[in-house]
């Protein structure tokens, strides 16, 4: 298994993940009378590196392309 291979499975894993347990503590905490505030903003962090990774793994193939396309030899 290549490297590219690997950081794709490795983000896309982590990404179902994620997106589950933000589910899951969403409605645990709204099933609570008193629900905490803190609890929304804690995935934001996390969020944001998917969001970075996932772009540069979106942009990848285009950047390669557009690289090898102004090679002078």
């Amino acid at each position: 298994m290549n490297w590219n291979k690997r950081v794709r499975q490795t983000h896309l894993w982590l990404s179902i993940a994620f997106t589950v347990a933000v589910i899951i503590v969403t409605i645990v905490a709204l099933g609570q009378e008193k629900p905490a505030e803190w609890v929304f903003f804690l995935p934001l962090l996390p969020l944001a590196l998917l969001l970075f990774t996932g772009l540069y793994l979106f942009v990848l193939p285009y950047a390669t392309k557009w690289h090898s396309g102004r090679r002078t030899d």
